[in-house]
């Protein structure tokens, strides 16, 4: 059976569940949601709902990573509601696929015994102190969990899923080989030495030398007026809802407390789990003799480590570890063990035969109330606070459309006034109201028409992070198409450039001939530009398009160099002179972390292949994500 087990774990499917679990798990902890769905959730997969609260869980730990990346950036990110709402569609993709690879690794019988888990813990580097663990820092980081909505117990699950991802870790990387004649091959492309030389013929300075007449500026300005227009503005009143305002006025009873207990007892409660150890024989005559031995008061462990043909149990006594009911292999569970100590007879395997013996029995256990009391309040406080909001919605919107003149109604019923803006247009929308849902009503809705204002109220627009709106359009100017007078210092520079890049194109390639037929010092001169100094390149720490440019040229021949032309960022044109190619130099070490990117990239290529596969056959439902 454990021969099995691994043999399985040495094919490609297993090897790509490893990573997958990996980038899932790391990024969104998803053993670690505990909370009610109250009726709704975020998606289903294959039956197992992910609820709205793991989304949002989930969506904060994705935002606090982003922030860690992008420093002051982040601010920037926020404010593009686009962008915002694929961070979310992010974090629910991730969530789906963990949950995916949780299910599959479950069918594996996959597990590390809580002895590992806690040895796992104990031996964190920012848990010791001197090399050794220290209970005191343990306790602060655990207060920082729960200041985070993580208990303890969902962190050592979180461990104990790591556990088995690096048991499978070693698997995955070390069977993908490449040939070494081919890892030398790429090696010498990535660390070959180009000595090249650059020169620069510059738009501006092209561009700078271009007449215009007002001919051709009218003749640019008819042909493209409607570059040159004044967008459309409005006015408008608004009433904001959000969630978190209801999240102050919201209280919890014990009895609310208790019936969310008693109906979620489940997530509370931990499961009977076994201690088992097995030898495994060839032979049923072997099993038999070993049986007879163990019935005389033979040593398990030492006759595991002597006689059992599983090599990776013998090493530990025949030691399997703990397990649960509902993963027990068949096997086992045919064995019948009930009582400490006791011992199964002969189990015929599909490559053997077995003896198995149970070791230990830890009981059910059931978190009492108390001890989770906290944790419950809070997600019963934001189950209320959310509900309250819908009800709240669904009251403005009511008198928002009962009283559709002005939003006065819908002021008393939020019992709070509208926000009136100043004018602004569709790409500079107020910071409040800087969402799609809400711009997308306001300029492409039922809002206004081309008379302008239609005097109604918007529906309820629901937004990013359970906010939502009742808009209304005050006051309309329509886009306007601005008099070439107003325009025209605009159109100048746009045809100077115009008329500059066909120039630069004309130059540039008479330029590149020349050089290539040995005439390029003249030309050069004329142009006004020469080559810099020398420099060495490499491709593999150069990203633009001139070296892009430089690598493809040929190799020198018989000292004569070769000319190649590109175009940087600002449109100039970039000459290269391609003057030596050396091979790059080859050493051990590079070998072997090529070797390392190499097997990298394949298990991302699996990755992708399983992921896809387990999506297609997968059951999964989407449900309220916003």
């Amino acid at each position: 059976m454990m021969d099995n087990l691994r043999t399985a774990a040495n094919g490609p499917v297993l090897k790509i569940v490893l990573a997958l679990i990996i980038l899932t798990f790391l990024v969104t902890g998803l053993t670690g949601y505990l909370s009610g769905e109250n009726g709704s959730y975020a998606a289903k997969v294959n039956g197992q709902s992910i609820s709205r609260a793991q989304l949002e869980q989930a969506f904060q730990q994705e935002k606090n990573a982003m922030q860690e990346r992008l420093g002051d950036g982040f601010s920037t990110l926020l404010s593009n509601e686009q962008a915002v709402q694929q961070l979310r569609r992010q974090s629910l993709d991730r969530l789906i696929n963990a949950t995916l690879i949780e299910q599959y690794a479950h069918k594996l019988g996959l597990s590390a015994s809580d002895e590992q888990v806690t040895q796992e813990i104990r031996n964190l580097p920012f848990l010791q102190t001197d090399g050794k663990f220290d209970n005191n820092k343990y306790q602060d980081y655990l207060n920082w969990l729960a200041r985070s909505n993580m208990s303890p117990d969902v962190f050592a699950e979180q461990v104990r899923q790591e556990l088995i991802n690096r048991q499978l870790e070693q698997v995955l990387i070390g069977s993908e080989i490449a040939l070494p004649t081919e890892v030398k091959e790429e090696i010498a492309l990535l660390f070959q030495e180009r000595t090249v030389r650059f020169a620069t013929l510059e738009l501006k300075s092209i561009e700078a030398q271009q007449k215009v007449t007002d001919e051709e500026l009218k003749n640019y300005y008819t042909a493209n007026s409607k570059h040159f227009t004044v967008p459309e503005k409005v006015k408008i009143s608004y009433i904001k809802m959000d969630a978190a305002d209801e999240l102050k006025n919201v209280t919890v009873s014990d009895a609310d407390i208790e019936k969310y207990y008693q109906n979620n007892l489940s997530k509370y409660t931990k499961s009977e789990q076994k201690k088992y150890s097995f030898i495994q024989l060839t032979s049923d005559s072997d099993a038999k003799s070993v049986l007879d031995e163990l019935s005389k008061g033979a040593d398990f462990s030492q006759l595991a480590s002597e006689k059992s043909t599983d090599k990776f149990s013998a090493q530990k006594g025949g030691d399997l570890g703990w397990m649960e009911e509902s993963s027990l292999p068949n096997e086992i569970k045919s064995a019948n063990l009930t009582q400490k100590g006791q011992l199964s007879g002969v189990i015929k395997l599909s490559n053997g035969y077995a003896i198995f013996r149970l070791d230990d029995i830890n009981p059910q256990v059931v978190k009492s109330l108390e001890d989770i009391r906290p944790e419950i309040e809070k997600i019963v406080k934001q189950e209320k606070a959310v509900d309250a909001f819908y009800a709240l919605q669904r009251k403005v919107s009511d008198a928002a459309a009962n009283d559709n003149e002005s939003l006065a109604a819908a002021e008393k019923a939020a019992g709070y006034q509208a926000v009136t803006t100043d004018w602004f247009d569709r790409d500079h929308i107020p910071a409040d109201i800087n969402f799609s849902q809400v711009v997308q009503a306001i300029f492409s809705g039922n809002l206004i028409d081309d008379k302008g204002t239609t005097g109604i109220n918007s529906d309820v627009i629901s937004v990013e992070g359970d906010r939502a709106f009742i808009v209304r359009v005050d006051d309309v100017k329509p886009e306007t198409v601005q008099p070439f007078e107003q325009a025209k210092t605009e159109v100048a520079e746009l045809v100077k450039r115009q008329k500059a890049e066909k120039q630069l194109q004309v130059e540039s390639e008479k330029l590149l001939a020349a050089l290539k037929e040995g005439k390029g010092e003249q030309a050069l001169k004329a142009a006004g530009i020469q080559f810099a100094e020398p420099t060495v390149i490499k491709r593999i720490s150069q990203n633009d398009q001139a070296t892009d440019v430089a690598f493809t040229l040929p190799h020198p021949k018989d000292g004569k160099a070769e000319y190649g032309l590109a175009q940087d960022g600002l449109g100039n044109a970039v000459f290269i002179q391609l003057d030596k190619v050396v091979p790059g130099p080859i050493t051990d070490e590079q070998i072997k972390q090529y070797m390392s990117a190499y097997q990298y990239q394949t298990g991302n290529v699996m990755l992708e292949s399983l992921i896809i596969n387990l999506r297609d056959d997968a059951d999964i439902k989407l449900g309220q994500i916003e």
